[in-house]
């Protein structure tokens, strides 16, 4: 096996393993969860904000 054999090899390796992410991530079984994360940043807080914290205008 010559090293090009072997660099060709790990190229058409890359390129399925890209070609697999790819379909999973636009698969309908993955949607549900990247539904569920892109809604994350606007869900509410169970924890109280906190008062004379270092954000506090008071200092």
């Amino acid at each position: 096996m010559d090293i090009n054999d072997l660099r060709s090899l790990v190229t058409v390796l890359g390129l399925a393993c890209f070609v697999a992410i790819c379909i999973w991530a636009y698969s309908r079984s993955a949607r549900a969860g990247f539904e569920e994360a892109a809604r994350l940043p606007f869900t509410d807080d169970d924890a109280p904000a906190l008062s004379g914290g270092r954000h506090s205008k008071e200092g």
